[in-house]
């Protein structure tokens, strides 16, 4: 390519959501963490090098599809998840990153290296873990 000789339009998003290929055989829940896995997006759980993508804004129902046959759309942003009582976070692991569980779970650990990142700490109360998702 070469640089600029006139003045051009840009393109902007701001980046808060993204359209992901379902993958086969799978339904995402609208309010589910999705995660990118194999190219694919799913519902959360527990597994290794997931990429989490936010929440999904809609219920995609793949589940007679190949993949990509449907998208979803996540948003990302800062959002209360259930605290995983057996591993549960508490505000001294504020700004620490909680790991995944299932698509509304989150835990303090890595599970013995068996569980993703989902995101950062922002805030723990009574409820659940207020927790940044989305890359």
């Amino acid at each position: 390519m070469t640089a600029l000789t006139a003045p051009r339009l840009v393109s902007e998003k701001a980046g808060l959501t993204s359209t992901a290929p379902v993958a086969a055989a799978t339904t995402i829940l609208q309010g589910a963490l999705a995660v990118m896995d194999g190219g694919v997006a799913k519902p959360g759980f527990t597994g290794l090098n997931l990429v989490v993508l936010g929440l999904s804004e809609e219920t995609v129902d793949n589940s007679g599809g190949t993949a990509g046959a449907k998208n979803v759309t996540t948003r990302r942003g800062c959002y209360r998840f259930v605290n995983l009582a057996s591993d549960a976070l508490t505000s001294a692991d504020i700004g620490k990153d909680a790991y995944l569980v299932d698509d509304q779970t989150v835990a303090k650990t890595s599970g013995a290296n068996t569980r993703s990142i989902a995101g950062k700490v922002i805030d723990v109360d009574a409820i659940g873990a207020w927790i940044r998702v989305g890359y």
